[in-house]
């Protein structure tokens, strides 16, 4: 009898320590370390590839890489070669990372509890939070993440807000403090914002400044046209009518240019198709082009995108164009099409950056 007593009492001890144990590790947890001094500053370089990253970097200020992963937002140095240890990181246990996308040195995460962080780029320190209440989509990066800081769902940024909508309403938030800035009844599909203040979802156009409807827009649906990452700031449409439509003031300018396949918007102007060419974005005035033989051109500017002796033989996946860099995700030319799959990208570390 003695002896089952004991065992039965060291039965229950084991069991203790173990969900003690357990509920240390799985209980909701958040970590937060900003960068030490220096802190990173605007960084160029002469024209030329800087290196790979087998994730997709968010381009922050000209001065650090954003990266997603499922549970946490880190950021690098723009000019290292590959992923760095990072130098300021917020990872929170057991939430999913939903979005990230950055206003100016502000580097602002959604998460799939529906909490939006402000946090800065430079130092890593949190400068808001808000609880929005509205739940957000779960991490959908796939291995580089890309999809969560350069298309995330259901995030946008326009005129100095940040913007987050579901099925039945959009909410808009100053990027820089946070305050909300305006609430709306939107019923929202395949929406963008653009450089003349637009938030465009389905068959409407709204104010950024407001949320109001505007009036005279193109009938939609809408083709948007030289978007930046997360589907912001376009600055051109197509209609329902496949009619081009520059975006780049209170209201949309005719276009002719627009209304070929493959022309696009760059820099505030309407660009024909590229023969040989795929218009990426505008950089300080210049157009950012990658060659059907891969080769980036910008301005008078050419160069292989290519690490060494890389075969050039591969399809742009999602891509940033910023003032200074630009980063591509390389996926295989006859892989699937399935991300999960094997041979879905170009090389282990897919995503190439170049400086321009």
């Amino acid at each position: 009898m003695l002896r089952v007593l004991i065992r039965t009492s060291l039965a229950l001890v084991i069991a203790l320590v173990a969900a003690v144990i357990g509920w240390r590790v799985l209980k909701p947890a958040e970590v937060a370390s900003a960068a030490s001094p220096p802190y990173p500053v605007p960084v160029t370089r002469a024209p030329q590839v800087t290196g790979r990253t087998n994730q997709a970097p968010l381009i922050v200020a000209d001065a650090v890489r954003v990266y997603a992963s499922k549970r946490q937002v880190r950021a690098d140095p723009v000019w290292a070669k590959g992923v760095m240890t990072a130098i300021w990181s917020l990872r929170r246990w057991p939430e999913q990372l939903s979005g990230v996308v950055a206003v100016g040195d502000t580097v602002i995460s959604r998460w799939a509890d529906g909490t939006l962080i402000g946090i800065s780029a430079l130092d890593g320190k949190e400068i808001w939070r808000v609880a929005t209440g509205v739940k957000a989509p779960a991490f959908d990066g796939h291995r580089t993440g890309a999809a969560t800081v350069w298309a995330p769902a259901g995030l946008y940024t326009g005129a100095g807000a940040v913007l987050v909508s579901d099925s039945s309403r959009v909410n808009a938030y100053d990027a820089t403090t946070g305050a909300p800035r305006w609430s709306a009844p939107i019923s929202c599909q395949d929406a963008f914002t653009t450089t003349g203040g637009q938030f465009v979802c389905t068959e409407q156009a709204f104010s950024l400044a407001t949320g109001e409807a505007v009036a005279g827009w193109p009938a939609g649906p809408h083709t948007p046209l030289g978007c930046g990452v997360a589907s912001s700031g376009c600055g051109g449409l197509r209609d329902a009518d496949g009619r081009g439509w520059l975006a780049t003031g209170a209201r949309p300018q005719r276009s002719t240019v627009l209304d070929q396949p493959g022309s696009t918007v760059a820099g505030g102007r309407a660009i024909p198709p590229q023969p040989g060419a795929q218009v990426l974005g505008a950089s300080n005035g210049r157009l950012v082009l990658l060659t059907d033989d891969r080769h980036l051109k910008v301005g008078a500017v050419e160069f292989p995108l290519a690490v060494e002796k890389e075969k050039l033989t591969w399809k742009p996946g999602l891509w940033q164009v910023t003032d200074h860099w630009v980063a591509i995700e390389r996926l295989d030319d006859d892989g699937p099409a399935n991300p999960e799959k094997p041979g879905h990208y170009f090389t282990v570390d897919t995503v190439i950056i170049a400086a321009i």
